[in-house]
């Protein structure tokens, strides 16, 4: 249905042809309702197109020539001082074109969104999936060279760690009472625990030096075992690095120094997360360590963390000591 009110009923004259092989004659057209009606000189219609079906076979030439689609050996020729008519047919037609479904467009509108979701794809799911897959395939003894790497840079940044030849053995005793492969003790440079991949455990001083209970530094040990059990180090390490560190670490197994150093700025700078009372129990309960001493170190008071000092799962228990007097106080002189 044509939606060119004001060309309804619309004539002029023109040049109709039946066949290729027929005569032209002059007949009068008129723009009805949906159709485009031929007559001849005298009133007697002989042909009727669909305004949906007519096709001009000569776009921008004159006379112009129409034929209904599908049949260009019917030809209809309108000359160009009958611009209204011409006017009229234009406007019908581009009206109905618009009506028409546009395959173009749909595959263009289709082929849009694909690249849309592609790109959500891309930059959503597939750094993360790559960082997961990096971390569960990635064998111990690469975490430790990682580990080691690390904390490599680290002492670039913090100076030396602390390390005695009487101290090696009791950070190892320690180490193996809290469940982690290696424990390093820092002067300066980190504020308080840093879990590395491989199982290497950081320290500050503070944790050995101002505690009179071994259990303190064992504290802050489990602490560091419970966050890594929650966010996997090496997850933190590609994080850190974004989604180019997940694909160079799983297509050649190593990292960038930028990456490692990236890395090191950013945790040495950043608090640790906490840890829920109930998890870090759960670590002082396995290790059958007390989470009082540790619980006061963190506040003397024992107002922030009441639930490690009531619910201290070693409370009234006769335990061993985490480690003995002697080997405790070496432990302390290990920064001196």
């Amino acid at each position: 249905m044509t939606a060119l009110r004001d060309f309804e009923r619309l004539e002029a004259a023109g040049l109709w042809r039946a066949a290729p092989d027929a005569q032209r004659r002059d007949v009068i057209i008129s723009v009805g309702d949906a159709t485009l009606t031929i007559t001849d000189m005298s009133d007697r219609p002989l042909a009727h197109w669909s305004l949906a079906a007519v096709e001009r076979a000569n776009p921008g030439e004159f006379p112009a020539i129409f034929h209904p689609d599908g049949d260009p050996g019917e030809t209809l020729e309108i000359a160009e001082d009958e611009s209204t008519m011409l006017e009229a047919i234009d406007k019908v037609r581009a009206a109905i074109d618009r009506r028409r479904p546009h395959p173009g467009r749909l595959r263009a509108a289709s082929v849009l969104a694909s690249l849309v979701v592609l790109a959500l794809v891309v930059f959503l799911w597939l750094p993360s999936a790559l960082q997961n897959h990096a971390v569960s395939v990635v064998p111990d003894i690469k975490r430790k060279a990682l580990g080691q790497a690390l904390l490599g840079r680290i002492e670039r940044v913090t100076g030396q760690a602390c390390s005695t030849a009487d101290t090696v053995p009791i950070l190892e005793k320690l180490a193996l009472r809290t469940g982690v492969r290696r424990l390093v003790v820092f002067r300066s440079g980190l504020a308080t625990s840093l879990h590395l991949p491989g199982g290497i455990v950081l320290l500050n001083r503070t944790f050995v030096e101002d505690h009179e209970d071994p259990a303190v530094a064992a504290g802050a040990v489990l602490a560091e075992r419970a966050r890594a059990e929650a966010q996997d180090p090496l997850a933190e390490l590609l994080a850190s690095g974004g989604v180019l560190a997940s694909f160079r670490l799983l297509t050649t197994g190593q990292l960038k120094r930028e990456t490692l150093d990236h890395y090191v700025e950013t945790v040495l700078s950043t608090p640790r997360p906490e840890v829920a009372d109930e998890t870090l129990l759960a670590e002082f309960a396995r290790t059958a360590i007390p989470s009082t001493p540790y619980a006061y170190a963190l506040d003397i008071t024992g107002e922030t963390t009441i639930g490690l000092i009531e619910a201290d799962p070693m409370a009234g228990r006769v335990l061993e000591p985490v480690l003995n007097d002697r080997d405790w106080v070496r432990l302390q002189n290990i920064c001196s």
